[in-house]
């Protein structure tokens, strides 16, 4: 069933951005994925979105539903009959709601898992924890609104960190299917971004050894969006042969454990 356009406003987006050992990052990606580099390096991380008045664009916004979102996605190219694409890979996503949980795949593209959020906001500070019900990913991340990106970041400034995001709108879901992913585009009628100063964050996933050994993985910098009227377009799916590469764990959509490679 084709998904259908989809309205709403992100009343508040926070990228908690990771860069990773591109050479550690390729054998997590299925086929036809590869590592975007940016500065030599890849970069993953998390997406924690609280959407509102979210529905078809057809129906007034007084139908519109909300719901806390993450999803986990790395940063990727491929190659589409000549030409190389870019966007992100999403591994796993999770949510709050039990529509999009048991819609998965028809409003929204890809499987979603239930979750429970833990939401805290004030003016300049947000604390946000979410852990899903199967019990096997959980994150947390700390933080205030802030004026620059850490020193540690690999990028220069907040306006390349920005540009560099906005042109991954493009997505792709894992499936049950290994060799095919569902398309999604998020197209945002007004951007604006700020840094987010972390105090703390933790990631089941991207502390997980046997997928990012040691020294091969290091917060990067975390973005913060608030108010953005945007749209989500629904892709055809992007298929491929089944690929199994050398030394790649078995990719699935579901926990991080089944990608473990200990």
């Amino acid at each position: 069933m084709k998904i259908p356009v989809v309205r709403g406003v992100i009343d508040r987006r926070i990228l908690v951005n990771y860069h990773v050992d591109p050479s550690v990052l390729a054998l997590l990606l299925p086929a036809p994925f590869r590592p975007q580099l940016t500065h030599g390096v890849g970069m993953v991380g998390i997406c924690l979105i609280r959407l509102k008045r979210i529905r078809p664009t057809f129906l007034p916004s007084c139908f519109g539903i909300s719901s806390e979102n993450a999803a986990h996605r790395m940063a990727v190219e491929w190659d589409d009959n000549g030409t190389v694409r870019q966007g992100v890979y999403v591994l796993r996503r999770d949510t709050n709601s039990w529509l999009n949980s048991l819609a998965g795949g028809r409003l929204f593209p890809g499987i979603h898992h239930h979750a429970t959020f833990a939401v805290k906001e004030w003016a300049d500070r947000f604390e946000v924890a979410m852990r899903s019900d199967d019990g096997v990913t959980s994150m947390s991340v700390c933080g205030r609104r802030g004026e620059r990106l850490p020193v540690s970041s690999v990028f220069p400034s907040l306006e390349e960190a920005a540009a560099f995001f906005r042109a991954g709108s493009l997505g792709y879901s894992a499936t049950p299917t290994p060799s095919r992913f569902q398309g999604l585009e998020l197209r945002c009628l007004n951007w604006q971004v700020e840094p987010l100063e972390v105090e703390e964050v933790r990631s089941s996933f991207f502390e997980d050894l046997c997928l990012f050994p040691k020294g091969s993985i290091e917060f990067d910098c975390a973005l913060l969006m608030r108010g953005i009227e945007h749209e989500w377009h629904g892709k055809s799916d992007l298929c491929c042969a089944a690929e199994v590469r050398p030394n790649q764990p078995l990719q699935q959509p579901g926990p991080a454990s089944q990608l473990s490679r200990c």
